[in-house]
Formats: C-alpha cells, sequence, structure tokens
C-alpha cells in the first residue's frame, strides 16, 4: 500500500505511541517536583516520534499542495485544523528546542529559557487539544486496519531511537536534580 492512506496510517500509528508518551508527559506536568527526572526523560524519548509525526504530516502537505493526484483526491484536512497546524507545528519546535536546552543548561542558568518553555507549553497545549480531539476518534480504524507491521516497526524504531537518545541525555539530568 502506498500514497495518501499508508500515509494516513503511518501518522495514525505514530499518533498512538504520541498520546501514550504524551499522556506520561502530562502525569509528570502534574507531579513535576518528585517526577522531574521522569519528565527530562520522557521529553527526550518524544523527539523522534514528534518528528516522525511531523515528517508524514509534512509529507502529506507537500504531496497535496504540489498537485499530486492521489493526495489531491483524498482532500485536504478539515480548514480549522490548517489554519492551526503552523501554531501547532511551531509551539511544538519551540517546547521542545526550549526543553532540550534547558536540559544542558542545567537549573542554574535557567531563568529566561524556563520561561519561553512553560510559555510555548501553554500555547502548545491550547492549540494540540483540538487538533487532538478533532483526530482522535479516527486513530483506532486507521492503526488498526489491515498489514500493519511495518508500519509498527517505524513507530518502533523512532520510539527506540528516543529511548536510546534519552539513555544518552540522563547525565545531564543531574545538572537539576544534584
Amino acid at each position: 500500500m502506498r500514497g495518501p492512506e499508508a500515509n494516513e496510517r503511518l501518522t495514525a500509528s505514530t499518533a498512538v505511541a504520541l498520546l501514550v508518551l504524551l499522556a506520561v508527559e502530562g502525569v509528570t506536568i502534574v507531579f513535576l517536583r518528585p517526577l522531574l527526572s521522569v519528565h527530562m526523560f520522557v521529553g527526550v524519548l518524544l523527539i523522534p516520534p514528534v518528528a516522525l509525526k511531523l515528517a508524514s504530516v509534512g509529507w502529506r502537505f507537500v504531496r497535496y499542495y504540489r498537485g499530486d493526484p492521489a493526495y489531491r483526491s483524498a482532500g485536504p484536512p478539515w480548514l480549522p485544523m490548517r489554519l492551526l497546524a503552523p501554531l501547532l507545528v511551531a509551539s511544538t519546535a519551540a517546547v521542545f528546542a526550549t526543553g532540550v536546552t534547558l536540559l544542558f543548561l542545567g537549573r542554574a542558568h535557567s531563568g529566561f529559557v524556563l520561561g519561553l518553555h512553560k510559555a510555548s507549553f501553554v500555547v502548545w497545549l491550547v492549540v494540540a487539544t483540538p487538533h487532538i480531539l478533532t483526530y482522535v476518534w479516527r486513530i483506532p480504524r486507521l492503526a488498526l486496519r489491515g498489514r500493519r507491521l511495518a508500519l509498527y516497526g517505524v513507530v518502533l524504531t523512532t520510539v527506540l531511537v528516543g529511548l536510546a537518545l534519552a539513555l544518552e541525555t540522563m547525565p545531564f539530568e543531574e545538572r537539576w536534580l544534584g
């Protein structure tokens, strides 16, 4: 299977992993002090799956707007979601860029960047909520349909790369915990 259907299934399969990881990250936000190391670990682990999701939707965007007949016949995303997309992508990039920067800066030098991280998260939450609520109902149908081993393999690979990245950056957590 190729084209928009495969792309949509990859996007949905990636969303499954993201929803699980974001739920864990959400719990760490509620209990940040005792779960700060988990928050940082999961935040880094999220980077490759988020990159895969951005690449998948970016691919659809490019194919649709360059006039690919299969993608044109599948139609564009719902207009409100297309209008929110730039802000969702920008706020996602800001949350991760400031989070990684904070990891490397450490608590002692975090002031301004920590403020940016919190502000970008608030913007991300406001924009991501309608995005998630709009598409979450489609995930089971798309992620569980038909042959999916290759799609799951791609998603699992990004999670494993994220795990390796998170393990490699654990020493930097000491700048916050020590």
